[in-house]
């Protein structure tokens, strides 16, 4: 008879496990962690001390940043503090408590990309409208919901893994504590963890990609009746930068969930992970200063430029 008893604690095993990757790990995580840290920091900064900035599209930018913070940081410091040390090991309460902000985060920020498509497609395709539909208590009561929201998906997300016993090792082939890695080791109560991601992936998943799709077939539409040159340049920047962030982040969230088991599948799950978890939160206010004049305009003042 298998042994069911649940570990009291995990090896998070990043990537390999020799001394030199240990410090070319640590060194590259440290980078993305205050390169990323800074850039949403100074976007945070620029939008709160800007008064022009006080719109709903830039009150869900900065909270964008603050979910990207806070998305690497469930992440990193526990990491750099594993490598760093030399313990890998995590318990039963910290895995689950990471996991837990990580769905957090995680819903936060695919909740916020959706709003962000909405906020486009009322400016855009109902422009006379828009301070009425999205006014100040709107907004409020808008993020207030998105943030209450991922919260409670959580621990939806979470109490499916409380039925989980793991038998088959104690050792995850990951960066952080992963949920695909946990249910690769657990020996039984992936039924209820399955059925669970099944309609996790159908409403933070398919509906918020299909409902953002659609907002921006009509934005399109809309643009493209523009007889204004400028104005239509205007709307193309804006929304082609909210599309490069929504392409990133699905695709690569995507793949993580639909890779079949293979020899590299836990090295390319590791890898996408990272691409959406860690370099996309460092981009994202990249992608939307650079390709924004109003932002950039708005940090030159605060400089003093």
């Amino acid at each position: 008879m298998a042994n069911v008893t649940s570990p009291q604690y995990f090896h998070i095993v990043p990537f390999s496990s020799t001394a030199e990757d240990k410090l070319l790990i640590s060194t590259v995580f440290t980078l993305f962690y205050l390169f990323g840290g800074l850039v949403n920091a100074v976007t945070i900064a620029v939008i709160y001390r800007d008064r022009h900035l006080h719109t709903p599209m830039y009150l869900l930018l900065c909270n964008l940043s603050i979910v990207d913070i806070c998305y690497t940081s469930v992440i990193i410091p526990k990491l750099l503090d594993m490598v760093l040390s030399g313990n890998n090991a995590m318990s039963l309460p910290e895995c689950f408590t990471q996991m837990y902000f990580f769905f957090w985060t995680g819903s936060t920020e695919d909740l916020l990309l959706l709003a962000m498509a909405y906020d486009r497609y009322v400016a855009i395709c109902n422009p006379l409208h828009y301070q009425l539909i999205l006014n100040r208590n709107a907004c409020i009561f808008m993020i207030t919901t998105i943030w209450v929201c991922g919260g409670l998906n959580g621990l939806f997300l979470l109490s499916s893994f409380m039925g989980l016993s793991f038998c088959h090792s104690d050792t995850l082939q990951h960066f952080f504590c992963d949920s695909k890695a946990l249910t690769k080791i657990s020996c039984r109560g992936t039924n209820l963890f399955s059925i669970t991601m099944c309609i996790e992936f159908v409403l933070l998943g398919v509906c918020p990609f299909a409902c953002t799709v659609a907002s921006y077939v009509k934005i399109i539409n809309v643009i493209l009746c523009i007889k204004s040159m400028n104005g239509r340049k205007k709307a193309f920047s804006t929304c082609s930068s909210h599309l490069t962030v929504l392409l990133i982040y699905y695709v690569t969230v995507a793949v993580v969930i639909v890779m079949p088991s293979s020899q590299y599948a836990s090295l390319l799950e590791q890898v996408f992970t990272l691409l959406y978890a860690i370099v996309a939160p460092m981009i994202n206010p990249l992608i939307y200063s650079l390709r924004n004049k109003e932002v950039r305009r708005a940090l030159w003042r605060l400089l003093g430029l």
